[in-house]
C-alpha cells in the first residue's frame, strides 16, 4: 500500500512538473511572438511614414497639405515611444483627410491621370502601407492580449513563470483608413 502511494505521489509530482514546464514554455513562446509582432508593426509604421513622406514631397498635394503631411511624418520619426501612438494617429488622420478628399481623387480618375505619371502608384503604395499598419497592429494587440491573459493566470503569477520578460503593452492608435473614402 505504501509503495502504491509513493508511486502515485511521484507520478503526480512528475506530471505537475511537466505541466508547469509546458506553461512556462508557452509563456516564453508568447513573449517571443509578441516581440516579433512588435518588430513587424514597427516596420509597417516606418514603411507608411516613408510612403507618406514621398507623397508629401511629390508635388501632388497643395503646398499646405504637403507641409502638414511632412510635419506629421517628421513628428512620427522624432517622438519617443510614449508619444508614438499619438503621432501615428495624427499621421493617419492627415492621410485620411488628404487621400479621402474627392478633389484629390478626381485628379487621377480622368484624362489628367496620364499627366501625373506615377501618382496613382504612389497613392496605392501609401494605401497599401496604411493597410499593412492596420493588420500588423491588430495582430500585435491580439498577441499582447493573449500574453497578458496567460501572465494573469494564478499559476503563472505564483510561480513567476514569465521570468524577467516585460509585460507587453497594447499599441492603440487611429489606423482606420478603409471605409472613409479610401478603398
Amino acid at each position: 500500500m505504501t509503495l502504491t502511494i509513493i508511486v502515485l505521489v511521484v507520478l503526480a509530482v512528475v506530471l505537475w512538473g511537466f505541466y508547469v514546464s509546458w506553461r512556462a514554455s508557452r509563456l516564453d513562446r508568447l513573449h517571443n511572438r509578441v516581440e516579433a509582432a512588435r518588430t513587424a508593426l514597427d516596420l509597417a509604421l516606418v514603411r507608411r511614414a516613408s510612403a507618406a513622406s514621398e507623397l508629401a514631397s511629390s508635388g501632388l498635394l497643395d503646398p499646405a497639405a504637403s507641409l502638414l503631411l511632412g510635419d506629421a511624418v517628421r513628428r512620427v520619426r522624432e517622438v519617443g515611444q510614449a508619444e508614438r501612438d499619438l503621432a501615428e494617429s495624427d499621421l493617419t488622420r492627415l492621410l485620411r483627410a488628404t487621400l479621402g478628399n474627392p478633389d484629390f481623387r478626381s485628379e487621377f480618375a480622368g484624362d489628367d491621370a496620364a499627366s501625373h505619371g506615377g501618382a496613382a502608384e504612389l497613392v496605392a503604395e501609401v494605401e497599401a502601407a496604411a493597410q499593412q499598419v492596420f493588420i500588423a497592429r491588430k495582430f500585435y494587440n491580439d498577441l499582447a492580449g493573449r500574453t497578458v491573459d496567460a501572465r494573469r493566470r494564478p499559476l503563472a503569477k505564483v510561480l513567476h513563470l514569465s521570468g524577467s520578460a516585460k509585460q507587453p503593452e497594447f499599441f492603440d492608435m487611429d489606423d482606420a483608413m478603409a471605409g472613409e473614402g479610401i478603398e
